[in-house]
């Protein structure tokens, strides 16, 4: 007796844990399968009720295992050492879909007759997890192999030693290292920086782990295997990991050609500005010349002729039309040498040689007398000794935007500020007009602008041209002084800083 209670104590406890279990599990008979007992989960998976199931053999919803396929089973599950077999097979539901299922077969008993336990896992959830991740793989396999550089992971390690998870085919092609060697020695890819540039890429992978924020950097690297250096873009977006490492994920790429781009344009605009300041030089040096001839030989003409006419008309005798036409010849005269000294001074104000600031002082003054508006000029020096160039080039600077606030600003005031310090020379030139819109600016004509810009940089300075809060507009030229006379404003300066009892 004590036996069979044991038993049915078994049994007992098995039916309870059967049918709390999420799993699907069925007893069926050891001669024909057919189902015994069959728990809640499996009955709702399967869409039959308990006494739907009692009239069906497993073949009914397994139709790949059969009786031959199940005796099979049986006899691997009395021979074999574990007891147990386990298959991937598809389940046919009530409604008439197939699942895929993972089932465990195992002997047991039921009421005194041997059984055989089937536990079945429905593997739908994650065959299309399976599914759904194959196609994130592929089409993750299908952006990188077409993305134009090197897709990787790289990990900083909180005793700063470095790992990269994981690196595209793309390695080989742009750093000439196998993506193997490189997981085995990740210290290989500081290795291939130049040395003049491993400080700023440690600096910036540095500053990216502290900050948690975008890793950007432009580099060179020696590729050994091509002899050969290569200009690289470093972009990868920063997360901390548990462990307390730093992990990048991000992508290389080879900007090479555009490094040598932009070389080139640079030494192509170095050459256009270099070209653009000689032109300038010899107008300045023609002008110069030109209105020298004119000054002394085209006047000294003029002022001889002038001389010798007033002699004639001395002599003429009293004749009231020769003394017309003596003094009429004797008023074209003045006006030509008036017409030849306008002319010099547009080539070259001769007051330029007293010094730029004079020379500023003498256009402002000629501005407000031929247009009738205010131009104050303030400067902090009297005099800024600069060389010829310089100055010419800051004076036409001048020339131009009075132009073109007589053109364009219907301005009542013009205010100018000439500043010098250490660092080099400063002039504003500001107005109350109605200001220049930015449209305006980008003219393809607005070759006055322009110019001024192109004359700035010529001389290693810088213009800009802005809109005043309170209206009007500004015109900032800034130009570095000559290094003699930058020298010598140091000297001036080291000489204020000393005790006076020195």
């Amino acid at each position: 007796m004590i036996p069979s209670q044991s038993v049915r104590n078994d049994e007992h406890w098995l039916t309870v844990a059967m049918q709390e279990s999420f799993d699907e599990i069925s007893l069926l008979g050891a001669e024909d399968f057919d189902f015994l007992v069959v728990n809640q989960s499996a009955q709702s998976n399967l869409q039959y009720s308990a006494t739907e199931l009692a009239r069906m053999h497993l073949c009914d919803i397994a139709p790949e295992l059969d009786v031959d396929t199940m005796t099979r089973l049986l006899a691997q599950l009395r021979t074999g050492k574990r007891g147990v077999v386990t298959i991937e097979t598809t389940l046919l539901r009530k409604d008439g879909y197939f699942y895929p299922g993972n089932v465990r077969f195992s002997l047991c008993r039921h009421e005194e007759k041997r059984a055989v336990l089937m536990i079945c896992k429905d593997q739908s959830a994650a065959q299309a997890s399976a599914t759904a991740l194959g196609l994130i793989e592929a089409r993750f396999r299908a952006i990188v192999s077409n993305t134009p550089g090197l897709v990787y992971q790289f990990r900083l390690m909180p005793d700063n030693t470095m790992a990269f998870p994981y690196l595209s085919d793309a390695c080989h092609a742009l750093l000439g290292v196998s993506p193997e060697r490189l997981h085995a020695d990740p210290g290989q890819f500081i290795e291939l920086i130049l040395p003049e540039d491993r400080a700023a890429y440690l600096a910036s992978m540095q500053a990216s782990a502290d900050d948690t924020r975008s890793w950007n950097w432009d580099g060179r690297l020696w590729i050994e295997e091509w002899k050969d250096i290569k200009w690289i873009n470093l972009r990868a977006m920063p997360r901390a990991r548990p462990d307390g490492s730093i992990q990048w994920e991000g992508i290389m790429t080879n900007i090479t050609q555009s490094k040598l781009e932009q070389t080139e344009i640079k030494r192509s605009r170095a050459q256009l500005a270099e070209l653009s300041a000689h032109v300038e030089r010899v107008k300045e040096e023609e002008r110069t010349r030109i209105a020298r001839e004119i000054h002394d030989d085209l006047g000294g003409n003029l002022t001889a002729i002038k001389m010798a006419l007033a002699l004639l008309k001395r002599r003429l005798p009293d004749d009231p039309s020769l003394a017309d036409k003596a003094d009429y010849v004797d008023s074209l005269v003045d006006r030509t040498i008036e017409s030849i000294h306008r002319i010099s001074v547009d080539l070259r104000p001769s007051i330029l040689d007293f010094g730029i600031v004079a020379a500023i002082e003498w256009q402002a003054g000629e501005f407000e007398k031929q247009l009738g508006i205010p131009c104050r000029v303030v400067s902090s020096d009297t005099d800024i000794d600069l060389p010829p160039e310089q100055s010419s080039a800051l004076f036409r600077i001048f020339q131009e935007s009075l132009n073109n606030i007589s053109k364009h600003a219907d301005a009542s005031s013009v205010q100018v500020h000439l500043l010098r310090n250490q660092r080099g020379i400063r002039m504003e030139i500001s107005d109350n007009g109605k200001g220049i819109a930015v449209r305006d600016r980008q003219k393809p004509a607005s070759f006055g602008i322009r110019g001024m810009i192109e004359r700035a940089k010529a001389l290693g300075g810088s213009l800009s041209v802005s809109n005043l809060s309170k209206g009007g507009s500004m015109v900032a030229i800034r130009i570095p002084l000559p290094a003699s006379t930058a020298s010598s404003m140091n000297d001036i300066t080291q000489a204020k800083k000393k005790p006076a009892h020195e």
